[in-house]
């Protein structure tokens, strides 16, 4: 029995020691954890004492600087922080504040146990031992690129709205010239609204608006389609629709002004401290493009062409800079990117068993950017392309968008972060190896029936 203690004492003490290597270290020396609300948060952080203090605060700008002046004055350096997140970060960021940036789903609290002040609590006890992952924010000046983007687009959505409600003006005039014209947002088509709008009933008169010579329609029928039911309250609301589509319109030029000067803010400087100057824009201004050259001013600043990308343009680019910024280096390598983007598969493991793949959902700007880039592949001639009707065949359009997306992002980024040109013959499957492949196949689906594959002989000679 002696024995058998002395080898119980040995185990315990082999255990105790354990058991204080298992103990989490402290990282992060001075940290606060706050719990966002709308009108309240509740914050905790560690003091110059070591003491764990816990207090809250409304959300008003006046309190948040109170706050920040008060983690200042504690000797905080690292937040951590949850949603509603965008004004107290600034306001923390300003006061030199190393802000940490926390999405709600990756840290748990006690179940039936939750409480806004449990869980800032919590925040600032995991961040204080390094256990929560920093979300992407981008600097400031994209931040500020982004939210003009966010605008222009949004007006360009209400533009479109209202283009729909004029179509239905017309549909109730039983006018059918919207129906002819393949873009009643064109110059005939405006022309033509215009007229109608200021009083003009006459078909024969506005058919004299439209350019005939770029319509594919007789002029019998245009004069067909402009007999309607000219009434007194659908010209006044036509006149309002068309003031409303103007003031859309008018609404994105003045958000590009401010995407252009920002834009020029991010223009490298040479060693004299001179920026380039980028031309003005020379080709003819389409619906929903840019008044001003805006491939020239990414051109510079990402000193690459993105737009050589199957499927890119200067507006997919521009969403996806705003988003991630022109610096790469933050993720170490391209599969970082795109599982930062949730374009990459997330395989579900049980037993050493592949059960198959689990499914995320983002809502992600320059995630959508990429996804929409993929899927205008469809009928490319490429390689992407090719690859993208295999996928769309065989598994889904769903599963062939994510999986060309994913492949556009690695190309972005090494072209963003190396600064290399587009080289398609990365990309260009091996007309050698494709040919084997089928041939491979079909040997095994005839072994399959009984048949074998035999060479053909040449019996010319």
């Amino acid at each position: 029995m002696a024995k058998l203690n002395k080898h119980n004492k040995g185990a315990t003490s082999i255990e105790s020691s354990r058991a204080s290597s298992l103990q989490l270290a402290v990282i992060n020396q001075h940290t606060a954890g706050i719990d966002i609300g709308t009108t309240l948060m509740m914050v905790s952080y560690t003091d110059t004492q070591g003491n764990q203090c816990l207090f809250e605060t409304d959300g008003f700008t006046q309190s948040l600087h109170a706050l920040a002046q008060k983690l200042v004055d504690a000797s905080v350096t690292d937040e951590a922080t949850g949603i509603y997140w965008m004004s107290l970060y600034e306001i923390l960021e300003e006061y030199g504040l190393v802000v940490t940036l926390i999405n709600p789903r990756h840290f748990k609290n006690v179940h039936a146990q939750k409480t806004d002040a449990k869980d800032c609590q919590w925040i600032n006890q995991l961040h204080a031992h390094g256990l929560l992952r920093a979300s992407h924010i981008a600097p400031e000046l994209y931040r500020e690129l982004r939210s003009y983007l966010h605008e222009r687009n949004r007006s360009q959505s209400q533009k479109g709205d209202t283009l729909n409600c004029i179509q239905r003006t017309l549909s109730l005039m039983n006018l059918k010239v919207q129906h002819l014209l393949s873009d009643i947002e064109g110059v005939s088509g405006m022309a033509v609204l215009e007229a109608i709008a200021g009083g003009c009933k006459e078909p024969e008169a506005l058919v004299e608006l439209i350019k005939l010579g770029r319509v594919k329609a007789s002029k019998e029928d245009l004069i067909l389609s402009l007999s309607g039911y000219y009434k007194a309250n659908y010209i006044a609301i036509l006149n309002q629709q068309l003031k409303t589509y103007k003031f859309h319109v008018e609404q994105m030029r003045d958000y590009e002004k401010y995407i252009e000067a920002v834009l020029k803010k991010m223009l490298p400087e040479d060693e004299k401290g001179t920026q380039a100057s980028i031309p003005d824009k020379k080709t003819k201004i389409r619906k929903n493009q840019y008044a001003f050259n805006l491939s020239g001013y990414l051109k510079e600043i990402l000193n690459v062409d993105t737009t050589e990308i199957p499927g890119f343009n200067e507006i997919t680019t521009l969403s996806i800079i705003a988003v991630t910024g022109n610096d790469m280096s933050k993720w170490k390598k391209a599969k970082y990117f795109t599982s930062w983007l949730n374009l990459s598969p997330i395989p579900s493991k049980s037993g050493g068993k592949l059960l198959g793949h689990l499914k995320r959902y983002t809502n992600n700007p320059a995630s959508q950017a990429f996804r929409l880039a993929a899927q205008s592949l469809w009928n490319h001639k490429g390689s992407l392309g090719v690859l993208y009707r295999r996928l769309s065949a065989q598994r889904g359009s769903s599963v062939a968008i994510k999986a060309v997306a994913r492949k556009l992002a690695i190309i972005f980024y090494n072209m963003v972060k190396y600064g290399k040109a587009f080289d398609s013959s990365k990309i260009t499957a091996d007309p050698t190896k494709q040919r084997d492949k089928k041939v491979a196949n079909l040997k095994k689906q005839l072994a399959a029936y009984g048949y074998a594959i035999q060479p053909i002989v040449n019996t010319s000679l």
